[in-house]
């Protein structure tokens, strides 16, 4: 049985500049097996978020072919990449993203509650969450009593609501002093760990890319 868990053929993506159209990635290809954890780095403009949100599906690319265990999602629909997404994918960002009026637990439960899930049910799987990253204590605090690290771990935990199979990070400790970054980092590698996630991760921090078992390195759109 394969291993492989994420395949891009070939992927070219461009933007509209000015009068032109500005290409972004050059012909990418990857395979990702289950399980791996990989870092992407290069340049500010090299295309790696570009990359990873073609990746994570949020974008589609204008060439080539992106495989899931073997089935071309690109022939989904944009409704049947969204159900899809949510099911198998996590996406943590730069920016935590969490809702001001809701505590960490209720972030965290959102996902659930959207999906129609029950509101025991939802608060159940949050708990667990927030213990497996070290913010128990924290429940019922809201946002804006939490720290830089303390708001990331929140986002983390909400990535891992549905139970993805992998998790895109786009600089996800970009945002961070040393110490809090230092402590994502670690929490990254514990989940990846535990939970047997397949971790895909850009960033620009270079300790942080070595960390890693296998680092790509992208620039002008192609890998080098």
């Amino acid at each position: 049985m394969s291993d492989v868990l994420i395949q891009a053929r070939n992927i070219h993506k461009a933007y509209s500049q000015g009068t032109g159209m500005l290409d972004i990635l050059k012909g990418i290809d990857l395979q990702i097996d289950r399980g791996e954890a990989v870092s992407i780095v290069g340049a500010s403009g090299a295309g790696k978020s570009t990359l990873l949100h073609i990746l994570g599906t949020l974008d589609r690319p204008d060439q080539g072919d992106l495989y899931y265990k073997h089935e071309n999602l690109l022939k989904k629909t944009d409704d049947e990449l969204a159900e899809f997404r949510n099911k198998k994918m996590g996406f943590v960002f730069q920016f935590h993203h969490l809702l001001s009026e809701f505590t960490a637990l209720e972030n965290i439960m959102m996902p659930g509650r959207i999906s129609g899930m029950s509101r025991p049910e939802a608060k159940g799987r949050a708990v667990k969450l927030l213990d497996q990253v070290g913010l128990l204590a924290r429940s019922h605090h809201y946002p804006s009593q939490l720290s830089g690290g303390e708001q990331q771990r929140v986002a983390v935990a909400r990535s891992l609501f549905c139970r993805p199979e992998v998790l895109f990070a786009d600089e996800p400790t970009g945002n961070l002093d040393t110490q809090n970054s230092l402590m994502i980092q670690d929490l990254f590698f514990q989940l990846h760990r535990e939970l047997g996630l397949t971790l895909i991760t850009v960033t620009h921090d270079a300790s942080f890319a070595d960390k890693f078992p296998r680092q790509l390195r992208l620039k002008d759109g192609q890998w080098i």
